[in-house]
C-alpha cells in the first residue's frame, strides 16, 4: 500500500482536521443555529475509533492532525486521546483548535500530552459584543483561557477571528493590538458558508481579507512572509514585534492549489473539501471492519480519486453545504 496520500491534481496530502464533538458551549453566529439539534452520541466516533483514524492518517504520511469541534474540550475524556494522539510517532505536529473557555484547567495537562500549537477562537474584545456573537459566551473566561496558555508555554499561540461587516470589522486594529501585546499571532477568517444560520444575509455581513489589511495598514508595518503552518493562512510580520497575522480567504484569494488537507467530521464522514459534499464513510468502514487498520488505511488511498480540484463558495442565496461547521470541525 502507498505510504503517502496524494490526490489526481498531485498534492500530497499531510494534514487531517479530526472534529471529535459537534457539541459547544457556545453559539457563535456564524457557526449553528440558536437551537441546535446535536447528533445521537452512538452516531459520534468513539474515542478509540478517532484514535485509530489519526494512527491510519499518520501511517499514510500525515504529520499534522489538529483536533477540533464544537469545542473540543468539553468532550468527556478527551485529554485521553490527545495523550494516545501525542504518542505517535512520526506525527509532528498535534495541534488544537479551540473557543478558550476550558483553557483554565486544561492547558497544562494538553501541553503535557504533546499539543504544540493552540488556535483560540476570539471575535471580539468587547464584552456585550463577544456574547451577542456567541449569544452565550462569557469574554473574561476565554481571556483568562488566553493568559493560562500562554503561561503553559505553548510553541506558538493563535487568535481565530472571524470577520462580519457591521458586526465586529471595527475591532481589527484593536484585535492586532491584543496579539502583540500578548505576543501572539492572529488570523482573520472570511465567513464560510456553511450551514443555514437564518437571522442574517451573508452577502451583507462579508468583509473581505483585502479590506481588512487595507484597514491595517493605516495603522501597522505589514511585511509579507513566506511562513507556513501547513494551513491555508497567508501570513505577514507586523514590524518590530513577535506577532504574524494571517489571512483565511475562501472567497477572496482562493487557496486550493495548494490544499494538502482533509476533515474527519464528528459522526465519521472524511469530508475531501470543505467545499463541496465529497466524503467517505469512514464509520461505517471501522465498525464494520472492528479494529482493522489495514482496511481503513485503503480506504482512505482510494478516496484520494475523488478529492476535488476546488471548492466554489458563493455568498448569495441558499447555501451549497448544509451542514454546520460544527459537525465539519472548524
Amino acid at each position: 500500500m502507498d505510504s503517502q496520500l496524494i490526490d489526481r491534481f498531485n498534492r500530497k496530502i499531510t494534514y487531517v482536521r479530526m472534529s471529535v464533538t459537534d457539541r459547544c458551549d457556545f453559539r457563535c453566529v456564524y457557526c449553528m443555529s440558536e437551537k441546535m439539534t446535536f447528533l445521537p452520541r452512538a452516531q459520534l466516533l468513539t474515542l478509540e475509533e478517532l484514535e485509530l483514524v489519526g494512527r491510519a492518517f499518520v501511517e499514510l504520511g500525515v504529520t499534522k492532525i489538529r483536533l477540533t469541534g464544537g469545542e473540543p474540550l468539553i468532550r468527556k475524556n478527551i485529554l485521553q486521546l490527545f495523550q494516545t494522539v501525542g504518542k505517535l510517532k512520526t506525527l509532528k505536529e498535534l495541534v488544537l483548535t479551540t473557543n478558550g473557555s476550558q483553557l483554565v484547567k486544561m492547558a497544562l495537562p494538553l501541553k503535557d500530552a504533546g499539543v504544540k500549537r493552540i488556535n483560540i477562537s476570539l471575535d471580539s474584545l468587547k464584552p456585550v459584543r463577544f456574547q451577542k456573537m456567541t449569544r452565550i459566551g462569557k469574554l473574561e473566561k476565554v481571556l483568562q483561557g488566553i493568559d493560562a496558555a500562554i503561561k503553559a508555554g505553548f510553541q506558538r499561540i493563535k487568535i481565530n477571528a472571524v470577520i462580519l461587516k457591521n458586526r465586529n470589522h471595527d475591532e481589527v486594529t484593536d484585535l492586532v493590538q491584543f496579539a502583540v501585546a500578548q505576543g501572539i499571532d492572529i488570523s482573520f477568517i472570511e465567513e464560510m458558508p456553511l450551514g443555514e444560520i437564518g437571522e442574517r444575509n451573508r452577502a451583507e455581513a462579508f468583509y473581505s481579507s483585502d479590506q481588512i489589511r487595507c484597514d491595517l495598514r493605516q495603522t501597522f508595518n505589514l511585511i509579507p512572509t513566506i511562513e507556513t503552518t501547513a494551513g491555508p493562512s497567508k501570513y505577514y510580520r507586523i514590524a518590530h514585534t513577535d506577532t504574524r497575522v494571517g489571512f483565511i480567504s475562501p472567497h477572496s484569494h482562493n487557496f486550493c492549489d495548494t490544499c494538502n488537507r482533509v476533515r474527519v467530521t464528528t459522526d465519521g464522514l472524511m469530508l475531501l473539501c470543505l467545499g463541496q459534499e465529497y466524503s467517505v464513510d469512514l464509520r461505517r468502514v471501522i465498525r464494520a471492519h472492528p479494529g482493522d487498520i489495514t482496511h481503513l488505511k485503503e480506504t482512505i488511498v482510494k478516496a484520494m480519486a475523488i478529492k476535488p480540484k476546488n471548492h466554489n463558495f458563493e455568498l448569495n442565496g441558499q447555501p451549497q453545504i448544509l451542514r454546520y461547521m460544527n459537525i465539519t470541525g472548524g
